[in-house]
Formats: structure tokens, sequence, C-alpha cells
């Protein structure tokens, strides 16, 4: 989501022995960097250029055929790993946050609270608010499920998921398939792009009837209360781009305790099951 690591060291044939006049060294890590940017901008222009690139057909259907093959694997995987795991919440949040920030604390404590209320927790498998969310299920002894991203500098997932509730996924559609399909809440945890593209996946979803409501839970006043203003003031006052009813797809809170019965209010008249 929003962690990457640092890229590999670069190769032995990267250095020729000369001097580069952009070397540095007092400051070594500086070159490294300069260095590392660059490949990345390289990447990123064969990237773009890839995609103008002419193919025949035999090439067209051979490379999209493998990777229908590659979807549906991922899918059956998580199928077959996710569809007896129980009622789950999933908890989405920043990668970067560190240890002593509150905010990591907090996922712990609201995660130990759902695993004693009778959820499982579901993240994004990686560090930061995942890893405390999953720490808190483990520490339970509740379900600790891991949907790991595979990213271009690797996210690897965090100690605190079950060894058998580990899932990687290359495409991030099917993972958000996953999240959506095994979980009776969201609680959204302050996070980056990675996490907004989640909270907003479940709001289209909802919004659009393509699946059933389920309760969404952002946890934070004063990190959401820009975001709240901007939908509420731009996009339904300014703008009527969403109904008055879109308003109120969403919670916000405060504490642990709060974001727990949010989804323990929601859920106490349902049985439940997968959304769909």
């Amino acid at each position: 989501m929003d962690d990457y690591r640092s890229p590999n060291p670069l190769k032995s044939d990267d250095f020729s022995g000369e001097p580069n006049q952009n070397s540095n060294p007092i400051n070594p890590s500086k070159n490294l960097k300069v260095v590392n940017e660059e490949q990345q901008r390289v990447e990123e222009e064969n990237k773009i250029r890839k995609a103008f690139k002419e193919r025949d057909w035999n090439e067209i259907k051979s490379a999209d055929s493998w990777a229908v093959f590659k979807v549906m694997a991922e899918f059956v995987e998580g199928f077959e790993k996710l569809a007896k795991i129980g009622p789950c919440v999933s908890i989405f949040g920043s990668a970067r946050t560190k240890q002593d920030n509150p905010y990591y604390q907090m996922s712990v404590e609201i995660a130990a609270k759902l695993v004693r209320h009778g959820y499982g927790v579901i993240t994004g498998g990686g560090p930061g608010i995942m890893e405390a969310a999953n720490k808190g299920a483990h520490m339970e002894g509740g379900k600790s499920v891991g949907l790991n991203i595979q990213l271009p500098h690797e996210q690897f997932h965090n100690v605190y998921i079950d060894r058998d509730k580990i899932l990687n996924f290359e495409h991030f559609f099917v993972r958000k398939v996953m999240f959506v399909k095994y979980s009776q809440g969201f609680i959204v945890m302050p996070g980056g792009f990675g996490t907004l593209d989640e909270l907003f996946e479940a709001l289209t979803l909802i919004q659009t009837k393509k699946i059933g409501r389920f309760p969404i839970v952002l946890v934070g006043k004063s990190f959401w209360k820009g975001l709240m203003d901007w939908i509420e003031h731009i996009m339904y006052t300014k703008e009527t781009c969403i109904d008055i009813k879109d308003m109120s797809l969403v919670t916000i809170v405060d504490t642990p305790s709060e974001a727990v019965k949010a989804i323990d209010d929601f859920y106490s008249k349902y049985l439940l099951q997968p959304n769909f």
C-alpha cells in the first residue's frame, strides 16, 4: 500500500571504476538515491513506451491468455483460503505509521476488541497500521488475516498474521474483491492513497448497490474532517455529484471503543455472512 522498500543495491556492472561527475564521496547514500531515481524514471518511460508498442495478434493472445490464468489463480487461492474464515472486519491504514504513533496503538486496541467481540481481522498484510491490527488480533488469539500485495520494491508481510492465512497478490483488483467479499465491515485508520482507494472502493460498491450496505468506520475526526467537509460542501452541496443519503454511508469516531461499537450496533440485527 503506502510502504516501499529501497531498491536493491546497484549491480557490479553499474560501476565503471572511473570517476563520475555526480559522485559524492562524502555522502555515498545521496549518490545511490540519485541513481535509484534515474532507474525509476527509465522504468516509467519504458512502461509508457510499451503501452504504445504495436503487437501482432499472436503476441496479444499469448500475453493476455497468460494474464487471465494468473488472475484466475489469485481468485481461486483467495476463495479457497477465505471461504470458511467466518465473520471478519478489515482494518485499513498507512503502512508508514510508526509504533510510537497513537494511531498504531489504537489499531492494536481496536483489533483486540474486535476479536473479543467475535470477529476476525483482515489487513493488507504489511507494516504500519496493518501490522498493528494483525498484532492486536494475534495477541487475543483471534483470526489474523493478511492480504499482501506485491509491489515494485516489495512489501513483506508482518509477523502477526496466522501462517495459514497469508495471501500474496499481484493484482490490486483481485485483492480488493477479497476484502469486500469476506469483510463484515471496514475500519479505516489514517492513511495515504492506498487507504483512500480502499475506502472509495467500498463506498462506490455500496452506493451503486453492487453489494449490500456494511459499516464503514473512519477513525480520527481531525484526520478525516477536511475530506468529509469537501465531500459535503463541494461534491454534494455545490456540484450535486452525490445524494444526501450517501453522506450517511460512513461513521466517524475518535476512540477504539466507538469504532467497535459502530460495528456491533450495525450487525446486532443481522446474521453475518459474505457480502456476495
